[in-house]
C-alpha cells in the first residue's frame, strides 16, 4: 500500500554532499540548516537521489540506497507531521 502525500513546488537552491566524514550535509544559500523546511530537504534529496542514479545507472549502487533511505526517512517524518484527515 502506497501512502499519498503532497508537497509544494521546490523553489529552493539547496543541494547535498557528503564530508570528509560521509556524513550528508546540506547547503544553501540561506544562513542556517534550520531555516531549511522539511519540504526542501525532501526535494533536494529527490534530485540529489535522481542525479546520482543517472551517474551510476544503477538502483542498487550502494550512494543510491543511501540517499534513498534518507529519502523514506524524511517522507515518514513529514507524513507523521502532517497526517491526512479521514473523512
Amino acid at each position: 500500500m502506497f501512502c499519498d502525500y503532497e508537497l509544494s513546488p521546490y523553489r529552493g537552491d539547496i543541494s547535498a554532499e557528503t564530508d570528509d566524514h560521509d556524513k550528508w550535509s546540506i547547503n544553501s544559500a540561506r544562513t542556517t540548516p534550520e531555516d531549511i523546511s522539511l519540504e526542501e530537504e525532501i526535494h533536494m534529496l529527490r534530485r540529489k537521489m535522481e542525479q546520482i542514479f543517472l551517474q551510476e545507472q544503477s538502483f542498487t549502487s550502494e550512494i543510491v540506497i543511501e540517499i534513498s533511505s534518507l529519502l523514506d526517512l524524511k517522507i515518514n517524518e513529514y507524513m507523521k507531521a502532517h497526517p491526512k484527515k479521514k473523512l
